[in-house]
């Protein structure tokens, strides 16, 4: 296999001792960062800031949540609960890496990391729960499935967005 000339090499074919081609001098590639802005992370963003990106970024995810919830429940055929599950998991998963590096502006953090997922727990049975209990009360259609939504996306969101500004985006 011939290695495309990249004009760093001798006429006659020598990599230069300055050009490293081993595993161990090859970086490892970087994470995936979404590129909202270029200024350095930190958590000094203003409480009316964090909160109007916390509402744009819970929208967004609100969006991809109940679409994958009504199309399982609706268009596969999936229980309430499941459907409500699997939308909750994309869009709490989107909500979070946006909020992490956009609202919040905050450092990766594995104790960071274990709190969120504590919180998600709890925030998933709030939501999922409320979501079930309200649909097992109510006719089956979008309409109040979409009511039934709102209600339990409201509770968890409030619930979401105190611990993350008051606890967890404080870990260091």
């Amino acid at each position: 296999m011939s290695r495309p000339d990249s004009g760093n090499h001798d006429p006659a074919g020598e990599v230069p001792p300055h050009h490293h081609e081993d595993f161990k001098t090859r970086h490892a590639p970087m994470p995936i960062e979404l590129p909202f802005d270029d200024e350095e992370a930190s958590t000094d963003v203003d409480l009316k800031t964090q909160l109007i990106r916390f509402i744009v970024t819970g929208a967004g995810s609100a969006v991809l949540d109940f679409g994958l919830t009504l199309f399982m429940q609706y268009i596969v055929g999936t229980p309430d609960w499941v459907a409500k599950a699997l939308g909750f998991i994309l869009g709490t998963t989107v909500a979070y890496l946006i909020n992490r590096r956009w609202t919040f502006r905050a450092e990766p953090s594995a104790a960071r990391f274990i709190a969120v997922v504590l919180l998600y727990l709890v925030t998933f049975v709030v939501n999922v729960g409320l979501y079930s209990w309200l649909s097992s009360l109510w006719e089956k259609t979008a309409l109040y499935s979409a009511i039934a939504f709102v209600i339990a996306q409201g509770t968890a969101t409030v619930i979401n967005f105190v611990v993350q500004r008051a606890v967890i985006f404080r870990i260091r």
